[in-house]
């Protein structure tokens, strides 16, 4: 679980980046979660946009986001969720 402080140093740096995936009105799906676990390995924090055609409530959609890649959720900001997981390989980011 992350802390308040490494949530806030977290959302500083998903601050300048662009949501790499979008999930539409078919919702969460397998093949979306296996893409977006290897592009957490890779970048360790991504961003995630809800279409408006999304049928789920964006807090759901967040949870299954997380269950699926054992990522964190960092903050759900209008139709944006920030994720993070730390990286095995490809450390790049220091938790306060």
């Amino acid at each position: 679980m992350l802390t308040g402080k490494q949530k806030r140093f977290l959302r500083a740096k998903a601050n300048q980046l662009k949501p790499i995936f979008q999930v539409g009105k078919t919702g969460v799906n397998e093949n979306m979660i296996n893409q977006i676990n290897e592009a957490l390995e890779k970048r360790e924090l991504i961003k995630v946009s809800i279409l408006q055609n999304c049928l789920e409530d964006k807090s759901v959609v967040a949870e299954q986001l997380a269950e699926g890649t054992q990522a964190h959720v960092v903050q759900i900001i209008g139709n944006n969720i920030v994720l993070y997981k730390e990286s095995t390989e490809h450390k790049e980011i220091e938790l306060p």
